[in-house]
């Protein structure tokens, strides 16, 4: 069960997100409350998974919220002010719900929320033959500028930070997100991805060739880093026949 503690200065918004929450049979409702600095202390309490969180209450900001509580648990923001959708997204919010909330939007939120929170494992019996992985449908979703993007891993040739953002190349399409490179390395599965430099992380299945410290992949020349080279090679090793 997914333990889930709903804040909104709104008594009717309570409401509803607790009525909303009796529907889902993997959601558990452990507190509904007005009063912000009370949902706060439950958070950091570390007794809750997922936060339906109102931006505009008068005591503390859904904003100034999210700053104090530093992750402690996943969060929906609920509000019916669509500019701050971004900021939330910057803050690392799962999703952006917009009131009026309709069921079926409520439903497709905590169905994202339970994909991070619980992630199926996978497990394969001793006395099975392994199986082949479904990397050929598996996908993730990355945040844009103006949208929530799906990309399936089986279409990403590498991976290259900058600044402030990272491109995701793609065989179709070049696609920016704010997503910082170690939480894209975390999401990719290592026996199909591998950072070879602060900048590149590369799909092992999309290498052409490697020459000296230089990966080719299409026309893109990509280098492997001092600090990778040693991991890169490793595996690249454990692949040749």
């Amino acid at each position: 069960m997914i333990r889930c503690l709903v804040v909104d200065d709104e008594p009717l918004a309570l409401h509803i997100l607790e009525d909303y929450i009796s529907k889902m049979p993997f959601l558990q409702l452990v507190k509904a409350t007005t009063n912000p600095i009370e949902a706060l202390t439950i958070v950091q309490g570390g007794s809750v998974d997922l936060v339906f969180l109102d931006v505009q209450m008068p005591e503390l900001t859904g904003i100034q919220f999210l700053k104090i509580a530093n992750g402690k648990a996943k969060v929906i923001l609920t509000t019916a002010y669509p500019q701050y959708a971004l900021e939330g997204y910057e803050l690392d919010v799962v999703d952006y719900l917009l009131k009026p909330i309709a069921l079926d939007r409520f439903f497709k939120s905590v169905q994202k929320a339970q994909s991070i929170i619980q992630p199926v494992v996978k497990t394969v019996q001793q006395a099975e033959p392994v199986q082949v992985d479904d990397f050929s449908t598996d996908f993730i979703f990355v945040k844009t500028e103006h949208k929530i993007q799906k990309v399936y891993l089986h279409d990403i040739l590498f991976i290259e930070g900058l600044k402030d953002y990272i491109s995701i190349f793609t065989t179709a399409e070049r696609i920016i997100t704010l997503q910082g490179m170690k939480k894209m390395e975390d999401a990719l599965p290592e026996r199909h991805f591998i950072r070879v430099h602060k900048s590149y992380i590369v799909a092992l299945n999309k290498i052409d060739s490697i020459e000296r410290s230089r990966i080719q992949i299409g026309d893109k020349i990509i280098p492997v880093g001092d600090t990778y080279r040693d991991d890169f090679f490793r595996m690249i090793e454990d692949k040749n026949i």
